[in-house]
């Protein structure tokens, strides 16, 4: 069978084992599934959705529990659609680009420059539509898709060949830029494969759990355990795991996305399903919940960008607000004129409070995701200097990212946090979320959180020092619980364009 017709756009594969083939009975199938399905939570952003792909009669009501969450009228830019190839296994990730998508409902245009844009950038990215034309995992979701989106995004297929897990952070790596609010993110996977019923229920909790808490080390960890278990007839903890794990590293490197759980099932629970050897289902959602600017994220009576956070002790004018956002820009646009340092601005702008000797974070991102961040607690220069010298190594030295590109400097968002006194404290009860940064040292590593993040992510103050310690200081979650951690707290005056 020819998977691909004319353009080489890519025809159906499964209709009529997986879903109905007939266009009519499609339509009525998925609105008896989308029925009674709930509705989306107000206020949050759907970043990303993990649902099943099993045949609709088996997994079709808790796939649309995780479409539901999505409002109808959402508007993404693309879906990127991503599954795990179950027939063919190479080493990275295949795009397809070579035509759109046909299903009983119609044709749905694929995002080609994207990507081609991802073959050029990342050698992990290839074409392997070899892998695409028999492959139900992505086809058994444009259904949905088309039904349920007043305005269908365009979508960017891709297909996960490898379980090395160094290949799939790279992955992520490559997919990082695209992993905002403008578009969804569709990770496509079954979970438990051919266990008792009672063992799927168990076992696929445990998984799903390990998603909801975001942290991809310890994802890794359960899928292992699972699957080590023991527990009878199991063959898999989650077919799409390398999918999920991709999720999850993006998620994690991204401020303010939270998972839930938002229906399960297995096929013992279908009419067709016996409860012997069951196929489980989740249907898990990723969320960004956006900040309010208002007093409660500021610290203060001013909205954020006018006023500052923590420290009140230390005030600046709005003009001196001004000039030091100014300074950060002219010193990372200089890079691209040719000059070594940008030019100091006039003496009459350097008030006294600028020409202070204090430590700077200097805070870059791009429709609110991060894109840099650099700083100096400490610092015997003056504070427009250090203002300079963070904007730069922010937009180019940041080890976490690619250098910062004329192009996208247009977009930036310049945060700025200087900082006051560092202070030792023996007891966590002196951290005041949302007044506190803290910054933690055990022997030669060390790592901090500024005052806002705790706050903006809503975190007590034992996660503000988990993700400390695990994240920045790289000392393990409860790392800051040893005898010979160091625990210190200082206070920022925050603001931003």
């Amino acid at each position: 069978m020819n998977i691909f017709g004319q353009g080489r756009d890519r025809q159906p594969a499964v209709a009529g084992s997986f879903y109905p083939s007939g266009s009519t009975q499609l339509r009525t199938e998925l609105a008896g599934y989308f029925a009674g399905a709930g509705s989306p939570q107000p206020g949050a952003q759907v970043r990303a959705l993990l649902v099943p792909h099993a045949g609709y009669v088996y997994s079709g009501r808790t796939a649309v529990r995780g479409f539901a969450a999505v409002p109808a009228d959402a508007v993404y830019d693309n879906i990127f659609l991503i599954g795990v190839s179950h027939r063919y296994a190479f080493e990275g990730a295949a795009v397809f680009t070579s035509g759109n998508l046909v299903t009983p409902l119609g044709t749905l245009q694929v995002n080609k420059d994207i990507g081609e844009k991802l073959k050029s950038i990342n050698k992990w990215f290839l074409e392997k539509d070899e892998a695409h034309g028999p492959e139900h995992s992505l086809e058994v979701q444009l259904p949905f898709i088309q039904y349920h989106f007043n305005k269908t995004p365009d979508i960017v297929p891709i297909l996960i060949g490898t379980r090395n897990t160094s290949v799939l952070k790279a992955v992520a790596s490559g997919l990082q830029p695209w992993f905002n609010d403008r578009n969804l993110f569709i990770i496509s996977s079954d979970f438990s494969h051919y266990p008792s019923y009672e063992d799927a229920c168990r076992v696929d909790r445990l998984a799903s759990d390990a998603i909801v808490k975001g942290d991809p080390d310890s994802f890794l960890k359960t899928i292992r355990s699972i699957e080590a278990s023991g527990t009878g007839n199991l063959a898999t903890a989650m077919c799409g795991w390398p999918a999920g794990l991709v999720l999850l590293y993006l998620a994690e490197n991204s401020d303010g996305v939270a998972f839930r759980n938002v229906g399960y099932t297995n096929s013992g629970d279908s009419p067709r399903g016996d409860r012997d050897e069951v196929v489980g289902y989740n249907a898990i959602v990723a969320e960004h919940k956006p900040l309010k600017e208002n007093k409660e994220t500021t610290g203060n009576k001013n909205v954020k960008g006018e006023g500052a956070s923590g420290n009140d002790d230390f005030v600046l004018t709005a003009e001196e607000k001004g000039t030091l956002l100014g300074i950060a820009r002219e010193a990372i646009s200089s890079r691209w004129k040719g000059t070594v340092q940008a030019a100091t601005p006039p003496a009459s702008r350097l008030t006294p409070r600028l020409t202070e000797p204090l430590g700077a974070f200097v805070t870059i991102t791009i429709d609110g995701e991060l894109r840099g961040c650099i700083g100096r607690f400490t610092s015997p220069d003056p504070l427009h200097e250090v203002v300079a010298d963070m904007a730069r190594e922010a937009a180019f030295g940041d080890p976490r990212f690619s250098a910062l590109t004329s192009a996208e400097y247009p977009s930036i968002h310049l945060e700025i946090s200087v900082l006051g006194p560092m202070k030792k404290i023996s007891d966590i009860s002196e951290i005041k979320i949302g007044k506190h940064g803290i910054y933690l040292k055990q022997g030669f590593r060390s790592g901090t959180l500024l005052p806002q993040v705790a706050q903006e992510r809503g975190w007590s103050v034992e996660q503000f020092l988990g993700y400390c310690a695990r994240d920045k200081a790289g000392i393990g979650w409860d790392g800051w619980k040893d005898k010979g951690t160091e625990i210190f707290v200082y206070e920022a005056y925050v603001f931003g364009e």
